[in-house]
């Protein structure tokens, strides 16, 4: 199933902050992006990239997130090919990262949290403003966004078999072709 009109009615069902909606858009946007590059399924990268945290709101413990997402998204037909690579993206499951899908969804995942934290700092909240420069430099300020593990998003550019400031670029320009949705335009005049 990797149709993506239900893939993000699965998602707005379980996840009713716009802050990880719009971080579902973000990793979708960058694994659509990779899809293409790579001659993969973009339909099927780009719905394990919206669902990936689908089930997050509701079971944010490590006991429960995933897994509670993983028996729904099986209840409901999901492939076990959208399955595994959902399961794989954190690490604590011990379900390894095999196949491209995989090791894109791990790389793309905090990857693209961080580089939405770096936008929102930006004077104009803008993710024109954001290069990888910034982006790295940002990496080495342990204070900001603290939440995000620098080691996975370096692990996930080694996973993935591209430099990290070639995948950073990569990303910054995937997530730029939808930055209205992520409400990352910039403060530009909005009509009323």
């Amino acid at each position: 199933m990797t149709d993506r009109e239900q893939a993000w009615g699965l998602l707005t069902e379980f996840t009713q902050s716009e802050s990880l909606r719009k971080h579902a858009l973000a990793v979708e946007a960058c694994m659509r992006a990779y899809a293409q590059k790579f001659s993969e399924d973009v339909y099927l990268w780009a719905v394990v990239g919206l669902l990936h945290d689908f089930d997050y709101e509701k079971w944010p413990s490590l006991d429960d997130h995933p897994y509670k997402g993983n028996e729904i998204l099986k209840e409901r037909g999901y492939s076990d090919e959208i399955r595994n690579a959902i399961l794989s993206h954190a690490e604590y499951t011990g379900v390894p990262r095999v196949t491209p899908m995989e090791k894109a969804l791990f790389a793309c995942d905090e990857l693209a949290g961080f580089i939405t934290a770096v936008a929102l700092v930006k004077p104009g909240k803008s993710l024109a403003e954001v290069d990888a420069k910034s982006v790295r430099k940002k990496m080495k300020d342990k204070a900001f966004a603290r939440s995000v593990n620098r080691n996975d998003i370096a692990q996930g550019a080694a996973e993935l078999g591209v430099e990290l400031e070639e995948h950073i670029a990569f990303c910054i320009e995937a997530m730029k072709g939808i930055s209205d949705q992520l409400g990352l335009e910039g403060n530009v005049a909005r009509p009323a």
